[in-house]
């Protein structure tokens, strides 16, 4: 009879039949028990499940409802081979439509023919596979700046069950570490306290966790088959000192609100025209003892000329080229350095444009106001005066202009003269002159001349 089924079973298979797969809501029950079967999906489609049941006396009895009452129903049981090597169980009792075997003490799958619909599970006896959780430490070899290696002491092995076809599957025990961390928020900007959970298979000694940012303990708790019968098991760590280092920066450009600089002649995100004004910000986690701002003019900070410990720093660009920077911070150890990425800030070379006409007294709001155009002029007079030598005006500053007014009140229409001494961020020395020809037309259509610099 045992040749005869098995054979029934593999010719159905190599005719084009199958194992009814999981997407079948067919099942198994059990009783002899005195804890309720677990039933976890099979990571593969010839199995309807994985039953896993507390059979510590090996007499528990497994349960199959037939699909009809005329259906004829065989039951095999396979192993780690596969059902090609399936043998029939005997003793199988009947009672209307419902067959009931004894499972025995022994992991193992079980093939159901039903009127030529074929059924399989896997039970796995979990007295064989008790976890036994006695200690759990943190493996400071196996540890490292990323990640921290838990040592667990006790039994709690991998299981593992088998398709009909062989092929080996593991079970997960799905054994939960849980510790606290920081994360960053972005709302309140700044690291806050989370909770942190990572599922494990099996216990080992060598239970790889991300690093913790601030000092916790890690809990062990499992399995799910003790979570599911009210009988989890919990092991913790010593407090575990943060060692790993984590940060958050940003760089933040002051924006001038002129309407007379050349914009984007750096090229980049960060800097543009001199003086650029830019306040790097930092926060850090709590093992982050030492932190600095480096400054670089090499990419690879084979050069840092500058270093500044302060977490908020703000610093003036006010030469012509590219300065790299980033954020380092580490533990008190040495041990765990953290770099941000590089930050690049490009102030491009100067130039400065002088207008030759305006026309203020129409108060158009078009070409009311003399002013030059520029980039990158870090220092900057302006002296305007009119033909007998009488001072008109002075400006300090490239972005102030001037409204064609001395004493409150507007000038005569006539060309009057600018004398300019500036100096641009890559050096460059302004010593400009030159005609303004204040014109009462309702636009004025005069030029510009750039000055040369020395």
């Amino acid at each position: 009879m045992k040749h005869t089924i098995t054979t029934y079973i593999i010719a159905a298979i190599l005719l084009g039949g199958s194992i009814s797969g999981a997407e079948a809501a067919t099942t198994l029950s059990f009783g002899g028990i005195s804890l309720p079967a677990v039933r976890v999906e099979a990571s593969t489609t010839d199995l309807h499940g994985v039953y896993v049941i507390d059979n510590a006396t090996g007499t528990a009895k497994a349960s199959y409802e037939a699909e009809a009452s005329a259906n004829i129903v065989q039951v095999q049981r396979y192993g780690a081979e596969g059902i090609a090597y399936a043998s029939d169980v005997t003793g199988v009792q009947r009672d209307g439509t419902t067959y009931t075997w004894t499972v025995g003490p022994e992991d193992c799958g079980f093939v159901v023919n039903d009127g030529g619909r074929l059924h399989a599970w896997w039970v796995v006896n979990y007295n064989r596979h008790r976890l036994d959780m006695q200690e759990v430490n943190v493996n400071a070899e196996m540890s490292a700046c990323d990640r921290t290696a838990l040592a667990a002491i006790g039994i709690g092995e991998a299981i593992t069950y088998y398709s009909t076809t062989s092929r080996p599957l593991r079970l997960s025990r799905e054994i939960i570490a849980e510790y606290r961390s920081l994360a960053w928020d972005e709302s309140s900007e700044a690291y806050t306290q989370t909770t942190i959970s990572k599922t494990f298979d099996a216990l080992s000694d060598a239970m790889y966790i991300d690093a913790p940012l601030c000092d916790t303990e890690v809990t062990l708790s499992g399995d799910r088959f003790l979570r599911a019968w009210n009988m989890e098991q919990q092991v913790s760590t010593p407090s575990v000192t943060a060692m790993a280092v984590d940060a958050h920066t940003s760089a933040t450009q002051d924006q001038e609100d002129v309407d007379n600089q050349i914009k984007n002649q750096g090229g980049g995100a960060l800097g543009g025209s001199a003086p650029a004004v830019i306040t790097f910000s930092a926060a850090v986690s709590d093992a982050a003892i030492f932190h600095e701002w480096q400054m670089s003019r090499d990419p690879e900070f084979s050069d840092i000329y500058d270093r500044y410990s302060e977490l908020v720093l703000t610093h003036t660009f006010d030469e012509e080229g590219t300065i790299y920077v980033r954020f380092m911070a580490d533990n008190a150890a040495g041990s765990c350095a953290w770099y941000s990425d590089t930050y690049e800030v490009s102030i491009g070379a100067s130039r400065l444009l002088c207008p030759n006409a305006f026309s203020p007294a129409n108060e158009d709001g078009v070409n009311d106001i003399w002013k030059v155009s520029y980039t990158s002029i870090t220092s900057f007079e302006c002296n305007i005066f009119n033909r007998w030598g009488t001072k008109m005006a002075t400006l300090t500053h490239p972005s102030q202009g001037w409204d064609g007014k001395y004493k409150g009140k507007f000038v005569p229409n006539g060309v009057y003269f600018y004398v300019i001494r500036a100096r641009g961020a890559d050096g460059k020395k302004y010593n400009l002159s030159g005609d303004i020809n204040i014109i009462s037309t309702r636009r004025a259509t005069g030029g510009t001349t750039e000055g040369g610099g020395e």
